[in-house]
């Protein structure tokens, strides 16, 4: 009977030992990974983003049309002159 116990317990103690050495072995991976590539730390990639509706998108690009405008006064004065 002791044996059996005996057994059970080694069995238990190497089962611990065989996590443990799967956790340094990420650990250490992760490591090796930040001094190749000279990363401070690991990020994760967020997914990719939903496109945005048609009218979203009208409205992005006329922010950014009136933006540009904005940027160059004299190329939407010469506009506003030419379209009327």
């Amino acid at each position: 009977m002791i044996e059996i116990v005996w057994g059970f317990l080694v069995f238990l103690v190497r089962a611990v030992n065989f996590a443990l050495d799967i956790a340094i072995f990420i650990a250490d991976s992760q490591y090796l990974a930040r001094l190749t590539t000279g990363a401070d730390k690991l990020v994760e990639v967020p997914p990719d983003t939903k496109p945005l509706p048609p009218a979203a998108q009208r409205a992005l690009a006329e922010a950014e049309e009136r933006e540009r405008l904005r940027a160059q006064p004299d190329q939407a004065a010469s506009g506003t002159i030419q379209a009327s």
